[in-house]
């Protein structure tokens, strides 16, 4: 059985590779933490929210230093921070369903599609990222990750996704066109 979310939120953290992070005692909620023998913990859930997080090297050793198996981390809370690009580091965490990316900064819609290389994301919050103002927002993002059950906190239909699949291929066709006029 696993634990609570290893809750780091509001400590204030910079930088996940620096040694100061790794020092962070995470913070205590209803349902105690469990550890195994090494002291790390049991859970598959981590808070890195509220913080001032810009970039995501140094995660997989911060995941390893907090979490018995890092691997199956599957849900992970990045909202309100300060984070511009979605780093290969993301990419690595394969067990990943659940991924809250709100209150950042990304404002290439294109660093979406990086994260379609997930297997099992089925749940996503961008809103509060610049991104957000991108004309075709929602059915870009529906489109680039094909497994995604919900999204912003709004569950993705069926007729939803078959329109961000037509969506996408007017969008092909039209940039193909443009490319072939010039």
């Amino acid at each position: 059985m696993y634990s609570p979310p290893v809750d780091l939120s509001f400590k204030n953290i910079i930088n996940v590779s620096v040694s100061e992070s790794l020092s962070v005692v995470p913070r205590a909620g209803l349902r105690p933490l469990k550890t195994n023998s090494e002291g790390k913990h049991l859970s598959r859930s981590l808070r890195l929210n509220n913080n001032y997080i810009t970039e995501l090297d140094g995660l997989q050793f911060m995941l390893s230093h907090f979490l018995a198996q890092p691997s199956n981390l599957g849900w992970l809370d990045l909202s309100f921070n300060k984070i511009k690009l979605v780093e290969p580091v993301l990419c690595e965490l394969r067990g990943l369903r659940v991924l809250y990316f709100h209150a950042n900064s990304i404002w290439n819609l294109s660093e979406v599609d990086k994260l379609g290389e997930l297997p099992h994301l089925h749940t996503i919050t961008l809103h509060g990222n610049g991104i957000e103002q991108h004309k075709g927002y929602r059915k870009h993002v529906i489109f680039a990750l094909p497994h995604l059950k919900t999204m912003d906190f709004s569950g993705v239909t069926r007729e939803e996704r078959a329109l961000a699949n037509v969506w996408h291929q007017c969008m092909k066709r039209r940039k193909d066109t443009k490319e072939n006029l010039q």
